[in-house]
């Protein structure tokens, strides 16, 4: 009897484990007929996330034997981590981190086994203050108290950039905090917080909640001032870009940096499975703009856009 019920527990537990796990080797360069996939997204109330879960409802309802899962993470540098570990299949990512992990620079110490699938939409750099703080500018950060984004998110890698830009040591000219963004935005409802760095599509619904919930106790930090350095130190993937007055409303439009956004996956994966993921985007690219409006700014023209991060072969296939 003793026998048997363990024996019964052992199977149990393996039937479980097939059930939560899925079968990975088709992402992972095998022929396995059926696959869960991982997508690595960010913080819950950003854009990635509600993306990502678009992306898994499409892969759930039009690619046969597939299942996806979206994943809340820190973002583009946990993102990039996950999928060279192989916990993740597929990734969001700023465009600037992905050139990084490819050149082995930056949050990686050697370059890194990732290749593009799509250029996407563009990341908004947001630096919102309390107004009581009296920050007009990112120089005026010095020594206030500022999120820069969840570890190893690509808004801690922008954030730490712009305060260099703006001739500040981030470790030891602002009082800085690495707080998700749902953390964030409480610590400025709170007053623990002076102000924040986010680098998100437009809109992000955490921003929208603090923009609403607060009004005009906080304030946009205009960035045009610190573009030029940035260009300078790190290229032109930081451009100029503006946040209209309308996705948030705020007073007036509010100069900031763009930076794009890319989905990225392992070297490894399997060219007929990453060309089928392209493909579903385009194909399908109506519903991921029900999901989330910045889905309208993807587009066949820019998709293929991805260097320095190499295109997958099977993406490659798919743009001819």
């Amino acid at each position: 009897m003793r026998f048997r019920l363990v024996t019964a527990l052992a199977v149990t537990a393996a039937l479980l484990a097939a059930g939560c796990g899925g079968d990975r080797s088709a992402a992972n360069g095998g022929t396995g007929g059926g696959t869960r996939l991982s997508i690595a997204t960010g913080n819950t109330t950003g854009v990635y996330y509600v993306l990502g879960g678009g992306l898994a409802e499409l892969i759930d309802k039009h690619l046969p034997g597939h299942r996806a899962t979206a994943e809340a993470t820190g973002a583009s540098v946990e993102n990039i981590q996950r999928v060279v570990r192989g916990q993740s299949d597929v990734a969001f990512t700023l465009a600037d981190t992905a050139a990084d992990a490819v050149e082995g620079t930056g949050a990686f110490s050697a370059p890194q086994p990732i290749r593009a699938l799509a250029r996407l939409y563009a990341n908004y750099t947001h630096v919102i203050a309390r107004a009581d703080a009296g920050i007009t500018s990112v120089a005026g950060l010095r020594g206030k108290r500022v999120s820069t984004g969840s570890p190893n998110s690509g808004t801690e890698v922008i954030a730490q950039r712009l305060l260099a830009a703006a001739g500040l040591d981030p470790d030891k000219d602002v009082r800085r905090q690495a707080l998700s963004l749902p953390e964030t935005v409480q610590g400025l409802k709170d007053g623990t917080l002076d102000a924040l760095v986010w680098s998100g599509g437009l809109p992000t619904s955490g921003i929208t909640d603090l923009m609403t919930s607060m009004g005009d106790e906080v304030t946009f930090v205009p960035l045009d001032d610190v573009l030029p350095a940035m260009r300078a130190a790190h290229g032109p993937v930081y451009a100029e870009g503006v946040i209209p007055k309308a996705a948030y409303g705020t007073p007036s439009d509010v100069p900031v940096i763009v930076v794009p956004n890319l989905l990225v996956v392992n070297t490894a994966m399997d060219a007929k499975l990453a060309e089928d993921l392209t493909r579903l985007i385009f194909d399908h690219k109506a519903d991921l703009e029900k999901v989330h409006v910045s889905a309208r700014d993807i587009t066949l023209a820019d998709a293929p856009k991805t260097d320095p991060v190499p295109l997958h072969e099977g993406a490659r296939r798919f743009y001819g």
